[in-house]
């Protein structure tokens, strides 16, 4: 099973530097961004797993090429499927985000 480091999520869930730090409170649209942003990951994750069962043959089948080409490819699908809103992570971790806000 793939792990996930802190330095591929924080590229992954392309961290913008304006948002305010530990102390600060993002904004409602920075908050929803970073859940849409989540759950693309989450998804993208999620698909790379289903990939790593699939075998290839062939003259062209496997290698390296082949690992980097569905990573990207799980990226893409992780997107789209997250874009078409059917999934609900995102509007759960935006609940959650503005909760621990109000915590504050």
């Amino acid at each position: 099973m793939p792990q996930i480091s802190s330095a591929t999520t924080a590229a992954s869930l392309h961290l913008d530097p304006k948002v305010p730090k530990l102390g600060g409170k993002p904004t409602n649209s920075e908050a929803m961004r970073v859940a849409k942003d989540f759950e693309s990951v989450f998804l993208a994750q999620f698909t790379q797993i289903m990939f790593s069962g699939l075998k290839t043959d062939g003259p062209f089948g496997g290698g390296p090429s082949e690992d980097i080409y569905r990573s990207l490819l799980a990226e893409e699908y992780g997107k789209a499927l997250a874009k078409s809103g059917n999934f609900g992570i995102a509007d759960s971790v935006y609940r959650d985000i503005i909760r621990y806000q109000e915590v504050e």
